[in-house]
């Protein structure tokens, strides 16, 4: 069973990772937490990813003093535990979750959808259905930020369900080139560029499980996500009306470009404070 925790008016962001740790950073913000691993009601995350995810994206920073806060510190947080504690899982938890969050969308007044896991495939059909899970709640109005996946730099190694062409793809802008490109680059199997834009994420520090209300540092295409998806939530907070479409093309026109081809930066790197003025 679902145990509510809050019940805010902030744009409402579901997280589908490790879990989530309370964090004095999340204030009384975690509005709903679902377990899909032990069934657990009180939110916990036995690996981190999950909280750090969740401090970039909207942590308050009240205990760095300010200096560690997340994009946007205004939202409802409903954890989602799809990974265990080794940041494994199986698709079927991630397909739950996915008709969960169809279910509660109007209850915890979920717009968007982050979703900083993703999946290698050995052939199309594998990754058939989590893509038409994700595109299922893009087709139900959610905005659907995925990560790109940290398999590149070769073609084709963005993972599922980020190669969705529908969705938000999210790839690293500091993990591109050199020897710390692993920033997982298009073209899809279905011939798709992808990402769609680039953000930091390399060495990013955000909330980590804990007493102390500690923080930690981790990379990848997991921690550029959330700033991406902090970023949508900042343009909804504004303009509440605005479609899935209409914030991604949004988000690229508001892409600064940095001169890579289209299968390895996307419309080019995440521009918040451009965005916002559209």
């Amino acid at each position: 069973m679902n145990q509510s925790f809050y019940t805010g008016k902030g744009i409402g962001v579901a997280i589908l990772d490790t879990g989530i740790f309370s964090h004095i950073d999340f204030d009384s913000r975690i509005c709903a937490f679902e377990d899909f691993i032990a069934h657990k009601r009180i939110p916990y995350d036995d690996n981190g990813h999950g909280t750090c995810v969740a401090g970039i994206l909207a942590g308050s920073g009240i205990a760095s003093m300010g200096r560690y806060k997340g994009v946007a510190p205004g939202v409802s947080l409903v954890s989602l535990k799809v990974l265990d504690r080794f940041g494994n899982g199986k698709k079927e938890d991630v397909l739950q979750a996915f008709r969960w969050i169809l279910q509660k969308r109007k209850q915890y007044q979920i717009r968007i959808v982050n979703i900083s896991v993703g999946t290698t495939y050995r052939t199309r059909s594998e990754q058939d259905v989590l893509i038409q899970g994700v595109e299922k709640l893009w087709d139900e109005g959610l905005v659907v930020v995925a990560a790109a996946g940290n398999q590149g730099p070769e073609a084709g190694s963005v993972t599922a369900p980020g190669c969705s062409k529908k969705v938000i793809t999210v790839g690293s802008s500091d993990m591109l080139t050199g020897k710390k490109a692993v920033s997982g680059r298009g073209p899809t199997f279905e011939c798709v560029c992808k990402p769609d834009l680039v953000a930091p994420g390399r060495q990013i520090m955000a909330c980590a499980p804990g007493a102390g209300n500690q923080y930690a540092m981790k990379s990848g295409t997991s921690m550029s996500t959330p700033l991406v998806s902090g970023a949508v939530a900042l343009a909804l907070e504004k303009d509440p009306l605005l479609t899935n479409m209409e914030i991604k093309m949004m988000l690229k026109e508001s892409c600064d470009d940095l001169g890579l081809p289209r299968n390895q930066q996307g419309w080019g790197k995440l521009n918040c404070q451009k965005l916002l003025t559209l």
